[in-house]
């Protein structure tokens, strides 16, 4: 990143700025097409939203010109369910013409009935796995969801059989002593991999405005007996899945997957907080179905697009004043964080953290 910057953008901080917190480049967007979602889960609260919110093809194409300049390589469509918003193709194309990588986030019971939609519109897919077939159904509140998961899956591979598809697991109270049958559950149905992130308790994220009370954490969170289970549980996931750790087909290194047992004992007050390797706001943003832009899942708001241009909210003042204040490693939203991204410079390759 060059230390001077020139900036023609209206609505951004000064013409000429001397700072390593300007984005000239931004690697990672995330997208919400859709702010509702079609499935009831219990860490989560997007599904008692009421009122739909969309983005649209028309809502960025004026933004285009952003995403060029900012040299945007890879689109996540993420939500709520994006498969829900009426534009969900026209989207996939508009980045994919570009040569912009599309991946979609996904609960995945759409996944059946819109193949060919999906495959026309996105390069690989991330599916939602929260354990083996009566535990995911739970979690995720809907009768027969593994099912129509595994389904999905399979038609996406009649279709195209070299499909990236991927598992990702929420650990939280009701699978905490099931990872290794979820790992199952994912060869199970097809996945080319799974990883695993701990269930974030205490944001304002995924539509829990002032955060959860106590009680709700409760019910997600993990008890202290609770958590030495689940770290028996991933030191046999270790001992038993060495191979798969270290094929990648577990995503995650020991290290990581002791971060997640780590993460509900400091919710306990028996660890200190600890903020992971992270750049997300140097290097991605959230753009949310209402147009407003993050600088992760987690902080704050920094504009809107139906508001201004992508570059200008993210090369404005408000925002480079964001980033150069924020020290991960102290900062208390970092150190609570489940899902960090991190960007190797040197490499210009992104890993999820």
């Amino acid at each position: 990143m060059n230390s001077r910057t020139t900036i023609a953008s209206p609505g951004t901080a000064s013409a000429s700025i001397s700072s390593p917190h300007m984005i000239q480049t931004l690697p990672v967007l995330v997208l919400f097409p859709h702010n509702r979602c079609n499935c009831r889960c219990v860490m989560c609260d997007i599904w008692r939203i009421r009122q739909t919110m969309e983005l649209t093809r028309r809502d960025l194409e004026r933004h285009l010109e952003s995403l060029l300049a900012l040299r945007v390589r890879w689109v996540v469509f993420s939500g709520g369910e994006p498969q829900l918003a009426h534009d969900f193709g026209a989207l996939g194309n508009l980045f994919q013409q570009r040569g912009i990588r599309v991946t979609l986030l996904t609960a995945g019971l759409l996944l059946e009935t819109h193949a060919a939609e999906v495959l026309e519109s996105v390069d690989d897919v991330i599916v939602s796995l929260d354990g083996p077939a009566e535990i995911h159904d739970r979690i995720r509140g809907v009768p027969r969801a593994f099912e129509r998961l595994a389904r999905g899956v399979g038609a996406l591979r009649d279709i195209r059989p070299s499909i990236g598809i991927a598992g990702r697991c929420t650990v939280q109270k009701l699978n905490a002593g099931c990872l290794r049958e979820t790992v199952r559950a994912a060869r199970q149905i097809g996945l080319d991999s799974i990883s695993f992130l701990a269930a974030d308790l205490t944001s304002e994220a995924f539509n829990r405005p002032g955060s959860w009370t106590p009680e709700q954490q409760s019910g997600i969170a993990l008890n202290a007996e609770e958590v030495c289970r689940l770290e028996q549980e991933i030191e046999s996931l270790i001992r038993q899945h060495a191979d798969e750790i270290t094929a990648g087909y577990i995503v995650e290194t020991p290290e990581k997957l002791r971060r997640i047992a780590r993460h509900f004992r400091a919710y306990l007050g028996q660890a200190p907080p600890r903020a992971p390797c992270c750049n997300a706001p140097w290097v991605s943003a959230v753009v949310e179905a209402d147009g407003t832009v993050r600088p992760c899942f987690f902080h704050r708001a920094l504009g809107n697009i139906h508001e201004n241009t992508l570059a200008a909210i993210l090369n404005g003042e408000d925002a480079i004043n964001f980033r150069r204040s924020l020290e991960v490693a102290t900062n208390p939203v970092c150190q609570r964080c489940v899902c960090s991204l991190y960007l190797k410079p040197e490499a210009q390759s992104t890993a999820w953290a």
